[in-house]
């Protein structure tokens, strides 16, 4: 009876691939092992997507400002100058050579005393025949103008005439701008059918329409001659 037998280097050969491949699983599970530790490793084939920074925004925190520190000034000391007294020159007149001395004369003008308007000039005399020829010297009046702050002409102001005229009582009242031929704001009044002198007995005076006064009486005087029948007074407005 025949006995089989095993051949020694069939076996030598099986006992080598069994150990290469147990070597090979190994390595195998040692690479695993790697790689599941640090997938980043570069024995991983297959390496995950690297993902960008997180972008971190600053957030604003509320706080305390700061303020440079406070300036304070100094005041520098100020060195008063006193200046000398200075004599007071008095005002020396000239005086004549007879020995008498000359008083210079004043006209008196009327202020505004806190009213709207004031006379522009002193009360002037002319004669009527410059506005009205027609009447020659048989008529006497109180003519001129009103102006505003600006120089326009003031129009539909009361203009009122009061006082005496020898024995008669005066007391007129009109508007500017009836009387165009002394200007767009001008007025006039029929005084007396013929020159009369008087002296500080008339009056002019601007009015609102609630008969306020806009400017202060002016007193006026009157001549009894034909080369000054005309009154003219003129206003202008100064507030």
């Amino acid at each position: 009876m025949e006995t089989g037998t095993s051949n020694p280097k069939n076996d030598l050969l099986w006992n080598v691939l069994t150990l290469a491949m147990v070597a090979a699983i190994v390595i195998v599970g040692i690479l695993f092992l790697a790689v599941f530790v640090n997938p980043n490793s570069a024995l991983n084939p297959f390496p995950p997507v690297t993902l960008p920074g997180v972008i971190i925004i600053p957030t604003e925190t509320p706080g305390r400002p700061t303020f440079p520190p406070t300036w304070t000034a100094t005041a520098a000391p100020v060195t008063a100058t006193i200046a000398p007294p200075t004599a007071e020159v008095p005002a020396v007149s000239a005086t004549p050579a007879d020995g008498n001395a000359v008083a210079p004369t004043a006209t008196k003008k009327p202020s505004s005393r806190g009213y709207s308007f004031s006379i522009q000039t002193d009360p002037a005399s002319i004669s009527s025949v410059l506005f009205r020829p027609e009447w020659g010297c048989d008529w006497m009046g109180l003519a001129g103008q009103v102006v505003d702050l600006k120089n326009s002409p003031a129009t539909g102001i009361r203009v009122q005439v009061g006082g005496f005229l020898g024995e008669n009582k005066v007391d007129l009242l009109s508007l500017t701008g009836t009387a165009l031929q002394y200007g767009r704001a001008g007025y006039e009044f029929t005084l007396a059918e013929k020159p009369i002198a008087s002296t500080g007995k008339l009056w002019v005076q601007l009015l609102d329409q609630s008969d306020l006064p806009l400017s202060d009486k002016i007193y006026f005087d009157t001549y009894d001659s034909c080369e000054q029948n005309l009154i003219i007074i003129n206003f202008k407005q100064v507030r």
